[in-house]
């Protein structure tokens, strides 16, 4: 892992190098490239490191930030054509000022689905980036660029959103880890907002320490190293039942194997029939979802004016919104609160749950482009294990875990509400045992 005060200069140079390198695959990665202010950040961070100063745990550390996050005098496009004229946004989100002041070298906004809503990562508009190990394929979404930039050497971190697993997916496809933290934990002022309710920003890193590292920044906290924690005796629950129905083979096979190896290093791990739990956000909400109501108001002005302007696909998943009916949305709320309590009672006797992030590989992006019927059902497929856990408000982990029929394999690790911290140091345990 490169230390964070190697040196900065060259590691940027490197990283825009290889962000040109690319052409036109390197414009489907980053909708924007900051050249001249990363170069000048990392300078500025090289100066500080000779003097022996640190402003924190991602001094001079290489940073991409999903291109939903405010950036002072720019319009924030959201990954949508519409927004291109947008009025510049007055002052950075508060979480690019939080990277800006522990010195990280911001190095550009990577791509991103239209408004955060879908999990494949493909966009029209500005084209859609090819999975990092494989470009024929998603490199899942809404986060599309943010792994991608990651295992392509164009960042160290990647800063994304998880709405419905927009941190994970994309995590788990290009095999590194990404985490949605509690969503309380990260504020989100700047951040145009997908669902008031559900949105929370998190990090996507070649490690869980390095989005521990991100995690302390992020969320405001003065970093301290990861508690020390053993595999040995870890109580993990695995969710038999709905979350493993329609996973292929393959990804099935690297899910038991990454058992075996929790089980071979002393876990305790124990099935546990979860369903009526993890079914019920989608039966709660099907006379219509959270996140379509919420982005309907969120974007009523260009629903009203320019609807025509949008993914066709993103406007399906958001115009139904406008028609939900005011009694089932706040029912939708006030069950959802009844049930965290419930499944929280559910969880005191497991350190973690354990299951795959996504229970496909990725598919062909000329097969989901040309099929609606094809993308609407990889789509759910995708979101549907992480989403759940963002209704639940539980913090999330992908960590990367072997392959599934020559791809990444992704092992979403999912802990009690507000004990992220604990969440990332078992997972650093955990990611030790390869």
């Amino acid at each position: 892992m490169t230390t964070p005060h190697s040196n900065c200069t060259e590691r940027t140079e490197r990283a825009l190098a290889a962000i040109e390198a690319t052409g036109d695959e390197g414009r489907r990665i980053f909708t924007r490239v900051y050249t001249d202010a990363a170069l000048a950040a990392a300078r500025a961070a090289d100066e500080r490191a000779a003097q022996g100063i640190s402003l924190g745990p991602l001094d001079g550390r290489i940073v991409s930030i999903k291109d939903l996050l405010d950036v002072a005098g720019e319009p924030t496009t959201a990954g949508s054509a519409v927004l291109k004229n947008a009025p510049p946004a007055r002052q950075d989100a508060a979480v690019v000022q939080r990277l800006r002041a522990a010195g990280c070298v911001i190095v550009g906004k990577t791509n991103m689905t239209e408004f955060a809503f879908s999990g494949i990562g493909i966009n029209p508009h500005y084209g859609t980036p090819g999975n990092a190990h494989d470009a024929s394929r998603i490199p899942g979404g809404s986060s599309s660029g943010a792994g991608v930039s990651v295992v392509r050497g164009m960042a160290e971190i990647a800063i994304g959103t998880d709405t419905g697993g927009s941190i994970r997916i994309p995590a788990a496809l290009a095999g590194i880890a990404g985490f949605k933290p509690t969503q309380s934990r990260v504020p989100r002022d700047g951040a145009l907002p997908l669902s008031y309710t559900l949105d929370t920003i998190g990090p996507l890193a070649a490690s869980v320490e390095d989005c521990a590292r991100a995690d302390a920044v992020l969320s405001g906290n003065a970093w301290q190293p990861l508690p020390a924690r053993q595999v040995a005796g870890l109580r993990v629950g695995v969710p038999r039942g709905w979350l493993l129905s329609e996973a292929e083979g393959a990804v099935l096979a690297a899910f038991e194997q990454a058992l075996a190896r929790l089980s071979g290093a002393g876990a305790r791990v124990q099935d546990l029939q979860l369903d009526d739990w993890l079914m019920a956000p989608a039966r709660v909400q099907q006379g219509g979802s959270l996140a379509s109501a919420e982005a309907a108001h969120i974007h009523r002005a260009l629903l009203e004016g320019a609807p025509g302007q949008l993914d066709a696909r993103v406007l399906a998943r958001i115009q139904p919104g406008l028609s939900v009916p005011a009694p089932h949305y706040v029912g939708v709320l006030q069950e959802r609160a009844r049930l965290q309590r419930e499944f929280d009672a559910e969880l005191l006797d497991v350190d973690l749950l354990a299951l795959p992030t996504v229970p496909i590989v990725a598919p062909r992006i000329d097969a989901l482009q040309a099929d609606d019927a094809a993308f609407m059902r990889a789509n759910a497929l995708v979101l549907r294990n992480p989403s759940v856990f963002n209704f639940y408000d539980l913090p999330a982990l992908s960590l990367p875990a072997g392959r599934a029929g020559g791809l990444p394999f992704g092992l979403m690790l999912v802990a009690q509400r507000g004990r992220d911290r604990e969440l990332l140091a078992l997972a650093a345990a955990i990611e030790q045992l390869g």
